[in-house]
């Protein structure tokens, strides 16, 4: 087989969709077509987002990448955690690929509260306290999981909550679910605050968690590892940062700069990927999943400046920018040269999530209202 070499394009002069992907590979050997086509895939993409509707249908609209994965996984998928912030994306992600591929596959949906919207959508939904490991071997026993169970926030002051969360339930479910094939939600959390001069952590970059969430993180991958070197085969998804129009990095400091409150610069620097492309190459990672586990930085090409963004949310905005602290160099950055070898880059670049979120905001659309606090770097959260 052929190993392609590489070539690096410079795409000037700049549009904000490629203000923020300065450098895209192409094979050595790839057409001008190609490559034209390539460049312009962006022209495939609305302007704007204007219903919570049409955000849902862009979210969950399957690649045709997965939809051949859909067509060769064999066996039914349970999502465990469906109920979070992507649970309900990926799950109807994964529905709407299955029956594009054309074949019959259970989808579960499992979360301690009823899920009744992905009910009505013909996905299975199931109530399970993960705590409980009698609960969870009553589960249907599927082919493939993606695992997306985990505690963050208000882990200051309840440790002990979050490692139960994090660890106990993990264990329960790589206990019950040996035989199957499993993609395990992690954090970028778990590497050490990088130097913006690194490029990121890479899938080699020795875990140094910060803080007891962190840590209780990679005390979740070891409740996996455990049992993909007994034969489990097992994918960590260390995600790095997914955002849409209603929540995550973009969206907090769009919220800050529209509402005339200042952007801390301190962790001056991030990396993020649109939710759909994340949940897109987590459902495709399923094929990737091996004994020992192996591991999967999911998050955009490229680390951008958190000023250089809420500057051009101010032009989008009309309005000035504040800023507080200075950039120290340093933050939670992930290098997703793997998943892009992989999965190609992702099918919505930073610019124009930009441009959706400041019309979005601008018109009043919905927001979770959760902040990211992706500023953080003591682990406290």
């Amino acid at each position: 087989m052929r190993i392609p070499f590489y070539k690096t394009f410079s795409l000037e002069p700049l549009s904000m969709d490629a203000y923020f992907l300065r450098w895209r590979l192409f094979p050595l050997d790839a057409s001008q077509d190609l490559l034209d086509r390539l460049m312009n895939a962006t022209d495939l993409l609305p302007d704007k987002i204007t219903t919570v509707a049409q955000l849902e249908d862009r979210l969950t609209s399957p690649s045709e990448s997965l939809i051949q994965v859909m067509r060769r996984l064999e066996g039914d998928l349970m999502i465990l955690g469906a109920g979070g912030k992507m649970g309900p994306t990926l799950a109807v992600m994964a529905k709407r690929a299955a029956e594009a591929a054309g074949v019959k596959k259970k989808i579960f949906a499992v979360a301690r509260s009823p899920l009744p919207a992905l009910a009505k959508q013909g996905i299975e939904t199931l109530l399970c306290d993960l705590l409980d490991l009698d609960a969870v071997s009553r589960l249907p026993q599927v082919a493939n999981l993606v695992y997306m169970v985990g505690r963050k926030f208000g882990s200051t002051g309840a440790e002990h909550a979050t490692w139960a969360v994090n660890m106990v339930a993990a264990y329960h479910v790589a206990r019950t679910f040996s035989r199957a094939r499993i993609a395990a939600f992690s954090t970028g959390c778990i590497y050490p605050v990088m130097d913006l001069r690194t490029g990121g952590a890479t899938e080699a970059t020795p875990p140094a968690p910060v803080g007891e969430y962190a840590m209780s993180c990679l005390g979740r991958e070891r409740m996996f590892d455990l049992f993909a070197e007994r034969g489990a085969r097992v994918v960590h998804i260390r995600l790095n940062y997914a955002v849409e129009l209603r929540y995550g990095v973009l969206v907090d400091i769009a919220m800050n700069v529209h509402q005339g409150k200042p952007v801390d610069v301190t962790t001056g620097f991030a990396n993020v990927i649109w939710q759909g492309d994340a949940c897109d190459q987590i459902l495709r990672s399923l094929e990737i999943a091996a004994s020992p586990a192996a591991v999967l930085n999911v998050t955009g090409p490229e680390t951008f400046s958190i000023r250089a963004v809420a500057q051009e949310f101010g032009r989008l905005f009309g309005a000035t920018p504040i800023f507080i602290g200075e950039e120290n160099g340093r933050g939670y950055l992930s290098n997703a040269s793997r998943a892009n070898a992989l999965f190609g880059n992702p099918s919505v670049p930073l610019g124009r999530i930009l441009a959706w979120i400041a019309h979005w905001i601008k018109n009043g659309g919905e927001t979770h209202g959760k902040p990211t606090h992706f500023e953080t770097q003591d682990g406290k959260y």
